[in-house]
């Protein structure tokens, strides 16, 4: 007897979110979103236009007024309550983010975690938004700095971290009394679309945060508003470059974290085991999509040998499957697919770069096939060894799981390579000697450094950020010195004459 075949999933239509309201936006069109594992489409999400991204610009400007008049410790309470919510449907938002994004369930747990210890920094804004006063600044005379919210901001979010990164922005403007539209990634608009759920829950007055899908067309209009105080973006360097021209010309805050091509130093008093563990974690989590992700690494002097040695062994012990299989789910360390078939076909051409510029591939993760998922977008572990500065694998960020190692006689060669390069995001060093660990950390010209750790990525209660063409801003993400960004510092300087 046949078996009954399943009936088609629906395939959900997803909506704007502007003025509290969900909304079929003017668009474009609509754009198919993929399961990069299986192909299967999981979703359309709409191509908003210019007039509807200035309807939500609208809508956070009309609800400007009262929100920023509203006091803090009531703004924050919204917060709570949403915390709350996401903490308690924790697996269903981690399992839409694995499904259109591709990374473990263990890496998106992880994501959350983020979430939520970003929202509780947030909470403490009757603290963080405090000004300064000074009694006495000349005769009879005082003085005082106020922190003022200043409008509407937006931020255009990537693809890699759905969850994630809108929370290093999102929840610190809302708090410090902005109102706010998040522009989601095309490629991975569901995970949002979900959080703003619960967000229309937990019942914020309407406009005080909005969300547009869409393309470029919507991070354009963003620019173009001067209604738009200040923009927030992670993504590549050549688009954080555009951003930042743009916003200059109009007098527009901007924060726009770029590329990223992050080291990892072993040195030959460094604890293998560890090292080999981190490392593996850190090139191989989110196949390597992430921005703090460690593509290369620098063995110092004889180590350089037994580093490829390990490492190349271990890869291989790196399970690539779809990370939604359940008999793999719950896997510390499971790779998935890249984001689509543009990321991975750039990813095989980078390959091939490696290998005419003379690197030898040591592992090649190009065949690599998922039973059930050919039609998935993988890619295994991948290793070059005898990689040299300046061959193009090592310039460029890959976003993948493709790992440089490279060998330096000394410590200074290293930091020499590191400093060399363009991007400045993220550096570690494995080493138990304080003296180089403490050499490392102040010439490295890095953003986050990490000592004895494979992903520096610092908690919420620091700022995230990077150097030189990683970052094109003043103000890092996240932590107490967001609030600078989201806000205006008015200074009052004030005398009082008695009554006569």
């Amino acid at each position: 007897m046949a078996t009954a075949k399943k009936p088609p999933q629906e395939v959900k239509v997803l909506k704007n979110y502007v003025g509290g309201k969900w909304i079929d936006p003017e668009n474009n069109g609509y754009l198919e979103v993929e399961n990069p594992a299986t192909g299967e489409i999981l979703a359309k999400v709409p191509l908003s236009t210019t007039e509807a991204t200035n309807q939500a610009i609208e809508a956070a400007f009309a609800a400007y007024p009262g929100w920023s008049a509203t006091p803090v410790a009531r703004r924050v309470r919204y917060l709570f309550e949403l915390n709350e919510l996401l903490r308690a449907n924790e697996e269903k938002i981690s399992r839409t983010l694995v499904a259109e994004m591709g990374k473990s369930m263990t890496d998106a747990i992880a994501e959350m975690k983020r979430v939520y210890e970003n929202i509780e920094v947030a909470a403490g804004m009757p603290v963080l938004q405090q000004g300064d006063k000074i009694i006495g600044s000349s005769f009879d005379i005082d003085g005082e700095v106020l922190r003022l919210p200043l409008g509407v901001f937006a931020m255009i979010a990537p693809f890699n971290f759905p969850a994630m990164v809108p929370f290093w922005f999102l929840p610190y403007a809302l708090a410090t009394g902005n109102t706010f539209v998040l522009k989601t990634s095309k490629q991975v608009p569901m995970t949002m679309q979900l959080i703003t759920e619960y967000l229309d829950q937990v019942g914020l007055p309407p406009g005080v945060f909005n969300l547009v899908n869409g393309d470029k067309t919507v991070s354009e209009a963003f620019m173009d508003s001067p209604k738009v105080k200040g923009i927030s973006l992670v993504g590549s360097t050549p688009t954080c470059k555009l951003v930042a021209e743009r916003c200059a010309k109009t007098n527009k805050r901007f924060q726009a974290m770029g590329s990223a091509k992050n080291h990892l130093v072993v040195m030959p008093d460094a604890k293998l085991d560890q090292v080999i563990r981190n490392a593996t974690t850190s090139c191989y989590g989110c196949a390597g999509q992430r921005c703090m992700a460690s593509s290369v690494i620098i063995g110092v002097g004889e180590i350089y040998e037994t580093v490829c040695e390990r490492f190349i062994a271990d890869s291989k012990n790196v399970i690539v499957a779809n990370p939604l299989d359940p008999a793999f789910i719950d896997e510390p360390m499971v790779m998935g697919p890249v984001i689509s078939k543009k990321a991975k076909d750039f990813i095989l051409a980078m390959i091939e770069e490696g290998i005419k510029e003379g690197a030898t591939l040591a592992l090649d993760g190009r065949d690599i096939v998922v039973p059930g998922c050919e039609k998935g977008y993988f890619i295994g572990p991948t290793v070059f060894t005898g990689v040299r500065p300046h061959m193009k694998i090592h310039d460029t960020e890959i976003f993948g799981p493709v790992v440089s190692l490279m060998k330096a006689d000394t410590l200074d060669e290293a930091i020499q390579i590191i400093n060399d390069h363009k991007y400045g995001n993220g550096a570690s060093i494995y080493t138990q000697n304080g003296y180089y660990a403490r050499q490392f950390k102040l010439e490295v010209e890095a953003g986050m450094i990490g000592i004895n750790i494979g992903i520096p990525a610092p908690v919420a209660y620091l700022p995230f950020g990077g150097m030189k063409e990683s970052q094109f801003a003043d103000i890092k993400a996240q932590g107490k010195a967001i609030v600078n960004f989201f806000t205006e510092d008015k200074v009052i300087t004030e005398r009082y004459f008695r009554e006569e």
